[in-house]
This record gives structure tokens, C-alpha cells and sequence, in this order.
């Protein structure tokens, strides 16, 4: 699913505040990283938040895009992470990185007491009826928070309902309604373009005349919920797609909005969720 998994991290932070494993959105990351301690530059590294890193808003500079490559094949990417520079006050500016949500991953290890695999295993996807399958790890063994997890079109079907129905799937809560609805609540601008927000781990994307959740990945993996239409709709694409990948990207919001959405509008029929 590429950086759809960022969606997936962010649900598991959700079940991890939930029963109490985390604090909370506003606890500091330094509680989990000690070496962000209070001394000379590092003072407002410590003042990062879980919900900095939820939102791209940690200051630190990305580890995506130019400097995606140098992250990878760093021999430490929690290190690498937490040692970029900051670039923005925490808090104040969207910078997309997937560093971030890997440092979400390497908290939620710390803070469950197991493998970030085993914790979404027991705690979500075996809820919805369904095993993690491959999914990588960093040298320390960390798995990659936000990227590279493998789902099936059924289940991201499958996670979308889950948040269609505000954390619930198959008569049980699996997240509550509360991280549901911030997550899908616009904490951030993205800088991507007007009309796109960024809430907890879910890009906001004006579409339709509504302002629609999607966990995006690259190349063309989608997951739109649509609670307006009852709605999930899921893509999937070549991962890989090369040079080609950015007008295969606008032809399937534009097949998605135009093909789906519009038509279930006009008709007046709200869709099903799946």
C-alpha cells in the first residue's frame, strides 16, 4: 500500500491511547527518545508531540523525497530521524515525511512491549478478520512505520469500513469513535495544492463538493471513505509506476469523483460500504 500504511499507523496510535499504552496526543516524544533531552539545541525538539508526528508537523526536516534514499540506507533510520535538523517551530507547518510515522512505529513498540506487527495483529487486524502479511523492518528491526505494508483490495476495504463506521466493525469497537472523527479532521494545510488538509495519518481532499478522507499511497493505492455517500472506495496500482505515475494518479481521482461520487450525488442514493 505505500504511504496508505501511514493511515494503518495512525489507527494503531489510536488503539495504543485508547487502552492507555500512550498518554496521549500531547504527550512529548522525548519521553519515549530520551536523547531529545533539554540541553542547547535540542530544547525544542523536546517540545515535539504523538500529534506532531501524526500531522507532519514535528519541524524536523523530511526524510521523504531528496532525502528518502540517505534515510533507508542510513545503519539507524529512528536515529536518522530524530537527528535531522529542524526547519519549523513543532507545531506550526506541514513537512511530509515518512520518518515520522516510523518514529510513530518505534513508540508504539516501546510503549506495547512488542513488535509493531504483533501489535497490529492482536489489537486490529485479526478484529477484522484477517492476518498482517509481509511487511519490513528497519536494521534495528523496527517494522517501517507508514510505508511498504501489503494489504489486498478486500482488506482495505475492510479498514475503510472500519472507519466508515466510526471504529466499529462487526458489532465491536475497535477504535473509538473520538480518534475516528480527529483523525479525519483537518489539522494541518498541506502544501500539496488547495483544498487538501492533512488530519492524524489521512490526507483531506476536496472532491465531489465534500471534503473526503484518504489514506494515499504512492503510484495510486487510495482509500476514500465517504460517510456523506456510506461509502469506501479503494484502488490499487503499480507501486512502481515511473514517470507515468502523476497523470495516472489525477485520472483515478478524476475516474473516482466523476464515476462515483457524482453520479451516486445526482441520483440521490447514498452508496454502500461494500
Amino acid at each position: 500500500m505505500k504511504s496508505a500504511s501511514k493511515s494503518v499507523i495512525s489507527a494503531l496510535v489510536g488503539i495504543a491511547i485508547d487502552k492507555g499504552l500512550i498518554e496521549g496526543v500531547e504527550q512529548a516524544v522525548a519521553d519515549y527518545f530520551p536523547e531529545l533531552g533539554a540541553t542547547g539545541s535540542e530544547i525544542e525538539k523536546s517540545t515535539i508531540t504523538i500529534e506532531n508526528l501524526l500531522t507532519m508537523q514535528s519541524g524536523l526536516e523530511t526524510t521523504s523525497n531528496r532525502n528518502y534514499g540517505k534515510w533507508v540506507l542510513s545503519d539507524n533510520w529512528v536515529e536518522f530521524a530524530l537527528n535531522q535538523p529542524l526547519v519549523a517551530t513543532p507545531g506550526t507547518r506541514m513537512i511530509y515525511s515518512t520518518g515520522s510515522t516510523h518514529l510513530l512505529s518505534a513508540i508504539l513498540a516501546k510503549a506495547s512491549g512488542m513488535s509493531t506487527k504483533q501489535f497490529a495483529q492482536q489489537m486490529l487486524t485479526s478484529e477484522l478478520g484477517y492476518s498482517m502479511s509481509y511487511w519490513p523492518q528497519d536494521p534495528q528491526g523496527v517494522y517501517f512505520g507508514g510505508n511498504d505494508m501489503e494489504m489486498t483490495p478486500r482488506q482495505m476495504m475492510r479498514f475503510g469500513t472500519l472507519y466508515l463506521q466510526d471504529g466499529r466493525y462487526d458489532n465491536r469497537q475497535i477504535v473509538s469513535q473520538n480518534w475516528i472523527e480527529q483523525s479525519h479532521k483537518p489539522h494541518a494545510i498541506s502544501p500539496r495544492g488547495q483544498g487538501r488538509f492533512y488530519g492524524y495519518g489521512w490526507w483531506l481532499r476536496d472532491l465531489a463538493g465534500m471534503q473526503v478522507p484518504v489514506a494515499w499511497g504512492y503510484g495510486g493505492q487510495l482509500i476514500f471513505v465517504v460517510k456523506e455517500l456510506d461509502l469506501v472506495v479503494v484502488a490499487t496500482s503499480e507501486s512502481t509506476p515511473g514517470a507515468q505515475r502523476r497523470g495516472h494518479l489525477g485520472r483515478l481521482y478524476d475516474l473516482v469523483e466523476g464515476l462515483v461520487f457524482l453520479p451516486i450525488i445526482q441520483q440521490g442514493i447514498p452508496g454502500a460500504a461494500d
